[in-house]
């Protein structure tokens, strides 16, 4: 999702407000692979040229593995701390807990 870096750590409180307007799967759909669509777009100024919003190999992927079902219950992402255990980035590990 494009946000201000400045309101990163309310990211999962925007998106869980979304649901007023959309289902959980547009939402999901909208801050990943709706976002890396709109990116493309951008042509040269595109600031992560590559494949974005897939996982295969050689992709720009970040990931996030999440302790439920985000389909079920988007609310899992407005307390990262205890419902992501995994956060990946340009393929860095950010966060890994063993559950």
């Amino acid at each position: 999702m494009l946000f201000s870096p400045a309101n990163a750590s309310t990211q999962g409180s925007q998106l869980a407000r979304l649901t007023k307007w959309y289902s959980t799967a547009e939402i999901l759909t909208m801050a990943t692979s709706g976002n890396a669509e709109l990116l493309a777009l951008s042509g040269p100024r595109n600031p992560y040229p590559g494949k974005l919003g897939v996982v295969t190999e050689g992709a720009l992927a970040d990931l996030l593995l999440v302790n439920g079902n985000p389909l079920e219950n988007i609310q899992l992402f407005t307390d990262p701390a205890n419902n992501l255990s995994v956060i990946m980035k340009n393929g860095v590990d950010y966060k890994e807990h063993a559950h």
